[in-house]
């Protein structure tokens, strides 16, 4: 197990081991930090987190079953690929069909599934409003899927920073300034994608 101070981290599910993990003392429980192009599931009382510009984060749990994780992707929509996952999973079609069928995998139920989405900022400077197209295509994933949403903040112009406990549901939502940080990211991340193959005041949602 990695050390963290003195304390050791439960392992996580398997297939997660890349994700960014750390003891968080504010909320005495392991922190997993979800970059874009990750997701993360879990069964143990680990909180996730993020910061998301014009990308979109899906927050989604079986309540029942005690399973639940985050994914943080950066476009909408790819064609069928023959190359990387983890290239794959910065678009938001692949991003949900993953985070959905591990939790399924990992015990839960799609009936049983609470929903909750956010982002798809209008970040200035990036040269087209994907975070518009970010949030239209979630939307309609979800509903076209069958699914209801439980809760939602989706679009403006700030950036967003959302801690996720997906144990209880509870989620934690700040909104941030579109700084020359959260744009520079978001232009890096388009160029990054657009030229390679295909191979992240607080509110609280209950």
């Amino acid at each position: 197990m990695p050390l963290h101070g003195h304390r050791k981290l439960p392992p996580p599910l398997p297939g997660f081991e890349n994700v960014h993990r750390y003891w968080n003392g504010e909320y005495q429980a392991v922190m997993a930090k979800i970059k874009p192009g990750e997701y993360y599931v879990t069964r143990s009382d680990d909180v996730l987190t993020t910061v998301l510009g014009s990308c979109v984060a899906a927050c989604i749990r079986d309540p029942e079953r005690g399973v639940g994780g985050m994914n943080h992707f950066m476009l909408p929509l790819k064609g069928a690929h023959h190359g990387v996952v983890d290239d794959a999973l910065r678009y938001g079609n692949f991003a949900m069909e993953h985070l959905i069928n591990d939790i399924v995998k990992y015990g839960g139920r799609k009936q049983n599934l609470e929903i909750k989405v956010f982002g798809g900022a209008n970040i200035g400077g990036i040269g087209q409003d994907v975070g518009r197209t970010n949030a239209e295509f979630v939307c309609h994933y979800l509903a076209s899927e069958g699914y209801r949403v439980a809760g939602k903040d989706l679009g403006g112009m700030w950036a967003r920073k959302i801690i996720y406990f997906p144990e209880t549901g509870r989620l934690l939502l700040k909104k941030l300034e579109a700084g020359s940080d959260v744009a520079s990211q978001d232009r890096s991340m388009l160029d990054t994608l657009t030229s390679k193959p295909l191979r992240g005041d607080v509110e609280l949602f209950v």
